[in-house]
């Protein structure tokens, strides 16, 4: 035969849930099966065990459960389709992350990953052992390498695959998210078909994982590098893609790839998907958060909705004393045009006990930010007391800019179990409200439009206590993001002794990052996985 019809298997997995992962593998086979006489269907790497499966890989029972999934596999597999599917594999007491190619019920040739990410979010080199081979194998007289994700990023295991014979590369990923991945993988794919001289088709998984979200895309370039086929991204799907190889150059043909997709649509999508699968895999009901008339909570509370609908998100309004009419009128009307349950618990009572309680304690001093984290803190505790009692997720609400420059309160607006603006900065923020809107009616003008506050003081505004956002963002980016020292970022032209103060107050939050929820990851470096920095340290700023 010289055509192959390959199914992209663009798959939403469950890390360590080999049962319900291997349903979804067979369900693919058969679904292929229907429609063609020999399909080849590619599923995405460590299908069998989700990824990343992290520390999962160290247990001992790992290698039975890989063993009990292909056998059921190879059990379901009665046509005469191929199937590449990921899985960990144990060999002579060394872990391999293994492309698997079965066919008639068998096992007939295993790939081992070459290239071990051990960068940003992934950690591969604690697990597995590197392949140093290629894999070439013969599916329907077509001779076709295997390779698996960073694989596909260095030119080496493409053009040895092509040397020893391959006639097509199929590339298996567990590739995540950020702004710009998906035209960066489109130029990076195109370079290796090139260098190749041979036809790719690469598939993605779909879904999130805790802080991670994989958003699919799945796609094929021919020889000359030339995009040809792309699935839509964020979506779990069975995508079909013709390669003929009677024709000279190849022709490849799937679904037409779409090339404009907003950033901002694709950053709204990821944070979304990641709420909605942190929610729906981790058995939450619902999810429950503080909507305080800004504009955080307002973001949150749309993407909440949108991930779960409006029945499963209750909002409450927690107002204290200095909770300006303004914020109360414009959290009811989101909340009305969002459909969710909303409720209104005034603090003052909780703070005044507090404050009875405490009273000897702060005999003799003066107010300061103590009494305003002990609002947060009244706050945090009616949000956790609700979720026990209902089975919710709480959602905070902090952006990233607040979380670099620990803009929040331990135990108070940080009380929860995800994140939702964990990695989106504050102008990203107002950027995202104003494309939601653009969708329809969800979050008031006036909220966006007024200057952001706390609230937890007479007349207090954000810009109080930290530079104009626009300029905190612009340094954060170059600090965190982009490693600068301080130095180069001053060189940029930014004023030094905001550039020290910011970097400064990143330096020392650490401690609180580390104890803050897990929120959603959109961009190349997240805290989290991503920004791993001690917290007991003699560092020197700027660095």
């Amino acid at each position: 035969m010289s055509t192959l019809n390959i199914l992209m298997a663009q798959m939403n997995t469950l890390v360590g849930d080999f049962e319900g992962n291997t349903q979804k593998v067979i369900e693919a086979i058969a679904l292929a099966e229907a429609e063609h006489e020999a399909p080849v269907v590619v599923c995405p790497e460590l299908t069998l065990s989700g990824y990343p499966p992290e520390d999962l890989l160290l247990r001992p029972s790992i290698a039975l459960r890989v063993e009990q999934s292909l056998a059921a596999i190879c059990a379901a597999m009665k046509g005469a389709a191929y199937l590449v599917i990921g899985y960990p594999l144990r060999v002579d007491g060394a872990l391999y992350n293994v492309a698997g190619l079965l066919h008639r019920g068998q096992v007939v040739a295993e790939y081992r990953k070459q290239s071990l990410p051990n960068y940003q979010v992934f950690d591969e080199k604690r697990y597995f052992t590197p392949g140093n081979e290629p894999c070439t194998v013969n599916i329907n007289g077509v001779v076709v390498g295997l390779s698996i994700c960073e694989d596909i990023w260095e030119p080496t295991p493409a053009v040895q695959a092509a040397a020893a014979g391959a006639e097509l590369l199929l590339n298996i990923n567990s590739s995540p998210y950020h702004q710009g991945k998906r035209l960066e993988r489109w130029e990076t794919v195109s370079s290796r078909a090139r260098e190749a001289g041979i036809p790719v088709v690469y598939v993605n998984q779909v879904g999130g994982q805790d802080e991670l979200v994989f958003d699919g895309g799945s796609f094929a370039v021919a020889a000359d590098g030339t995009l040809a086929a792309a699935a839509p991204s964020f979506e779990e799907g069975a995508y079909w893609v013709q390669l003929d190889f009677a024709q000279q150059p190849v022709s490849v043909v799937g679904p037409a790839p779409v090339v404009s997709q907003p950033e901002l649509a694709a950053t709204w999508q990821a944070l979304v998907l990641g709420v909605r699968d942190y929610v729906n895999k981790n058995g939450f009901s619902g999810v429950v958060l503080g909507l305080s008339g800004g504009v955080d909570s307002a973001l949150t509370l749309a993407v909440a909705v949108d991930a779960l609908g409006p029945e499963r998100v209750e909002a409450i309004m927690m107002p204290f004393r200095y909770t300006s009419q303004m914020s109360v009128e414009d959290a009811a009307e989101q909340a009305s045009l969002q459909g969710v349950t909303h409720k209104v618990i005034s603090i003052e009572p909780i703070y005044e006990a507090f404050m009875a309680s405490l009273a000897d304690e702060f005999a003799g001093t003066k107010p300061d930010t103590t009494e305003e984290n002990l609002q947060a803190r009244c706050r945090g505790v009616l949000l956790m007391s609700i979720s026990n009692k209902k089975g919710y997720l709480v959602l905070t609400t902090g952006n990233k800019s607040e979380m670099a420059v620990g803009y929040s309160t331990l135990y108070g607006d940080m009380a929860g179990g995800f994140d939702v603006l964990k990695d989106v900065p504050k102008t990203l923020v107002f950027d995202l409200c104003r494309y939601r809107n653009s969708r329809g009616p969800c979050i008031p003008q006036r909220v966006i439009d007024r200057p952001p506050s706390a609230e937890l003081a007479p007349d207090q505004k954000d810009e109080d206590s930290l530079p104009p956002y626009d300029v905190l963002d612009r340094i954060l980016a170059l600090y965190v993001e982009q490693d600068y020292s301080a130095e180069a970022i001053i060189a940029t032209g930014m004023d030094r002794d905001q550039v020290h103060r910011v970097l400064r107050l990143v330096d020392i939050n650490e401690y609180k990052r580390r104890q803050a929820p897990i929120g959603v990851r959109i961009t190349r470096r997240g805290f989290g996985r991503d920004r791993r920095y001690p917290i007991t340290s003699g560092w020197r700023l700027g660095d």
